[in-house]
């Protein structure tokens, strides 16, 4: 097949302007938000932590991972026309899926990297130098890209028969197995396999990190250390419960049609709402990155 039609519900002009206008704003407040994390985490010398370089990464693929998809999103509101190619379609779901891959990873990383700050601390710097942090975020992208490749190339090589209209807004894994005419048995159980193994090995490492980092920060003498710990970890764990929550909901089943319907809701939390909430909630828990962000304003009045 040459090209692939989405069957996003378009109503009204009036509403598809509305449509446009929401999910750009939301767009742009998420592309600013983490590009000012990358910025300031990248020039202020107090935040050249690996905490703050794995928080940079984290940013960097968030914006990676929300441009697969908004972007075709907006022109479909603005323009009508819902049509993408078979190879288009195939390669937005693989970026979409090795990007969203790596993020998770990358999450587990930055609670073994909490764990080893709160709980380890005189080893910290030497476990957490920056040949071992840019190793860490290295493996989740080739992780990442190594775990997803199998399954979207298995998918690829299908049948595709009928209408050729994919049942959501944008080019999912379970949507294109809906769309396949052949036995999809394995892929699907595969793909489950996959899904499986990554959000619970992510979700281990963090389980166990933060049990551990509980225990110790319980521990410490001071209630001014215990808030500013718990401060710190607890962003990371509103962020982390928000992706898996939809993750769990979309991709943790063996049957990868079922609740086509309700899973563009949860898609729309992980493609919209998760990144544009991710640098709020990293920037407005954070003194340090508040700091950063007063004393760059007043760099640029002084400036002036």
């Amino acid at each position: 097949i040459h090209s692939i039609t989405g069957s996003l519900y378009l109503p009204l002009p009036f509403i598809h302007l509305v449509l446009f206008l929401v999910h750009l704003l939301a767009y742009l407040a998420s592309i600013m938000g983490n590009t000012l994390i990358i910025t300031i985490t990248w020039t202020d010398h107090r935040l050249q932590t690996p905490m703050y370089f794995f928080l940079r990464s984290f940013s960097f693929f968030e914006c990676c991972f929300v441009t697969t998809v908004i972007p075709k999103l907006l022109a479909i509101f603005l323009s009508g026309r819902q049509s993408i190619s078979f190879v288009a379609c195939f390669t937005q779901a693989f970026v979409f899926l090795f990007l969203g891959t790596t993020v998770f990873f990358l999450m587990a990383v930055l609670s073994l990297d909490r764990y080893l700050a709160i709980c380890k601390p005189l080893y910290y710097s030497t476990i957490m130098n920056p040949r071992m942090c840019f190793l860490l975020v290295t493996a989740c992208l080739s992780l990442g890209f190594v775990l997803m490749v199998v399954p979207i190339i298995m998918l690829s090589q299908s049948s595709f028969c009928g209408s050729h209209v994919i049942p959501h807004f944008f080019c999912d894994f379970g949507p294109l197995i809906h769309l396949s005419c052949s036995d999809t048995r394995s892929t699907e159980m595969l793909a489950f396999i996959l899904a499986l193994f990554i959000l619970l090995t992510s979700l281990i490492v963090t389980i166990i990190a933060y049990s551990n980092i509980v225990v110790t920060v319980v521990r410490l003498p001071s209630a001014k250390e215990r808030q500013k710990a718990f401060s710190t970890c607890s962003s990371h764990l509103i962020v982390l419960s928000l992706m898996y929550g939809s993750c769990v909901f979309i991709y943790v089943k063996p049957k990868q049609t079922n609740r086509l319907d309700s899973n563009r809701e949860a898609a729309l939390v992980n493609t919209v709402v998760t990144p544009l909430l991710n640098p709020v909630i990293y920037t407005l828990r954070n003194k340090q990155v508040h700091q950063a962000l007063r004393d760059a304003l007043s760099r640029v009045r002084l400036q002036k």
